[in-house]
């Protein structure tokens, strides 16, 4: 996960990293994490899906926060091996959709997500920060 913090410029600390990934082991119902790994069993991604509702779908639906590939690991086929594993997670947990966003440059996700039938939004997203 670290390597995914740094990709993204953030800085949340090894510390807090691992209080998130306690927190999912132990409450499966909020939301899961999938590793990915090579032969010699090394981490080489994850991805990260929490479980809500859509009043609009009136449905269950998985939002995939993170998807992540360890550069050296990149182009063999984690990313769409990590995206069908959460959506066959999505679809066993009841979720009628699975759902994610990624960085308006970030042109060779968005190959994977058009390649694996990924469908575009047209929506705008918002945050509003609670703390700081």
């Amino acid at each position: 996960m670290e390597g995914y913090c740094d990709f993204y410029e953030t800085a949340p600390g090894h510390d807090a990293l691992a209080t998130l990934a306690r927190h999912l082991l132990a409450n499966p119902a909020e939301g899961l994490q999938l590793i990915a790994e090579n032969p010699a069993g090394e981490a080489v991604g994850f991805a990260t899906i929490y479980w809500t509702w859509s009043t609009t779908r009136a449905a269950r639906i998985g939002i995939m926060n993170d998807l992540y590939v360890a550069p050296a690991a990149r182009g063999g086929g984690v990313g769409r091996a990590l995206i069908e594993s959460c959506a066959e997670c999505a679809r066993v947990h009841g979720a009628d959709q699975l759902g994610w966003q990624t960085a308006p440059d970030n042109h060779t996700a968005q190959r994977l997500y058009d390649a694996v039938g990924g469908r575009r939004e047209s929506w705008v997203d918002y945050h509003l920060p609670l703390h700081g």
